[in-house]
């Protein structure tokens, strides 16, 4: 039995399988590229669901993270710590937003903005007590928690979870009339994502984001935008919404925020909804803690300083256009944003599984979302020689694809 087998087995013998990844094992990284445990090299074209924009192991970063851990890392919001109000600054600065919030994961992020929606909502809108209601779309991806799984379309993340919170309606997405039907003066928020990532990188017509903007302030409704995939600088600007000219009431934050290396993620808005919360609200022991704000402070900073959002504009469109170029029946549709990208696959001739576990062994690594489609979402710092590789390996994939 290989090395590679033998960690796989014992992965499935002492962890729940709520995952099924493809049968590679990993030792190191460095850039765009990763190892397994035979030494062969791969090009990351997933970056952990956008968590890695910054490339494995950016010097910079790491080296941030080891400073940091060893002067001081989590002491809780107890205390004020030297490191967060500066990453909070930078980040509202960056972002154009008044407040954040600082917690750990995406899904926290999304539950913040919800809570704090719905505060705001009884507070300031004055919705009945227990009334307030959250709009989100089909195909959304919100995270995992109770709260986002009760705003899900998809079965499977549902099924056998119940019951699950109320005050939630899901509507069609890139349908504005579909929004201002559904709002009623209740309606708390609307919460989209301006690019849905996991729901098969599907991207809206070019007015959507702005007509619900209009349509949100027309009737008093936050629009919040879950921007914790498509974010910082992941679509070739630093917020997806910026592509429209949206500015949203309120956003989420996360994944590369922590350059990679940690969890950090944060709930944005305008002062007037963040400034509900008081002591004891709201809260997360890690959230916010020095080592997360130093090293976000300092992902932020080499987005800026390694021009990342450009380089994802740039490069997502050069990866674009050579992947619609390339002639295959296996392929319905090329589509995508930046360096966010959808291969739609032709379900009746493969599997995107299939596709995938073919381009591991071409070694280019990424994963299927919705059975369907493969995705294209490396580093933001990936370069044209990598771009064109990635190119030559996709069509070599595809040529000579057989079925199993």
């Amino acid at each position: 039995m290989s090395d590679a087998q033998h960690i796989i087995d014992k992965e499935r013998r002492f962890g729940a399988f709520n995952y099924a990844p493809l049968p590679v094992v990993l030792t190191h990284g460095e850039g765009c590229h990763v190892w397994d445990t035979e030494g062969h090299r791969y090009l990351d074209m997933m970056s952990a669901y956008s968590a890695v924009s910054h490339g494995h192991a950016h010097p910079r970063l790491v080296s941030v993270l080891h400073e940091q851990a060893g002067q001081l890392a989590v002491v809780s919001r107890a205390f004020y710590s030297d490191q967060l109000a500066p990453f909070l600054e930078k980040l509202c600065l960056m972002s154009g937003m008044d407040m954040a919030l600082p917690m750990n994961t995406g899904a926290e992020a999304v539950e913040t903005g919800i809570k704090a929606a719905r505060k705001w909502a009884y507070e300031v809108k004055g919705v009945s007590d227990d009334c307030a209601e959250i709009i989100a779309c089909e195909g959304n991806f919100h995270g995992r928690t109770l709260g986002a799984v009760a705003m899900s379309s998809e079965p499977q993340y549902r099924k056998n979870f119940g019951p699950f919170p109320s005050g939630f309606k899901v509507i069609a997405y890139d349908d504005p009339a579909a929004l201002e039907a559904a709002i009623t003066k209740n309606t708390a928020a609307f919460i989209v994502e301006p690019v849905q990532g996991e729901g098969g990188i599907r991207i809206p017509q070019p007015d959507y984001l702005a007509a619900c903007a209009d349509i949100c302030r027309r009737h008093n409704v936050l629009l919040l935008c879950d921007e914790i995939q498509t974010g910082l600088g992941r679509t070739g600007a630093f917020l997806a919404s910026q592509h429209a000219q949206v500015q949203p009431d309120g956003l989420m934050l996360g994944k590369a925020l922590g350059g990679g290396l940690y969890p950090v993620s944060a709930f944005l808005a305008r002062r007037d909804i963040l400034e509900r919360f008081k002591p004891g609200d709201h809260g997360s022991t890690f959230g916010g803690n020095p080592l997360a704000a130093k090293l976000a402070y300092e992902a932020l900073q080499v987005i800026e300083d390694e021009g990342l959002i450009l380089n994802s504009a740039i490069m997502g469109k050069r990866l674009l256009e050579g992947l619609k170029k390339i002639d295959s029946p296996l392929v319905d549709d090329i589509r995508g944003q930046g360096l966010l990208i959808g291969i739609e696959i032709n379900s009746q001739l493969a599997s995107a599984r299939l596709i995938c576990e073919a381009l591991m062994k071409n070694g280019i690594l990424t994963k299927e979302t919705h059975e369907t489609v493969v995705r294209m979402a490396p580093p933001l710092t990936i370069n044209d020689l990598q771009i064109d590789g990635a190119l030559e390996c996709v069509e070599k994939t595809l040529r000579e694809f057989r079925q199993p």
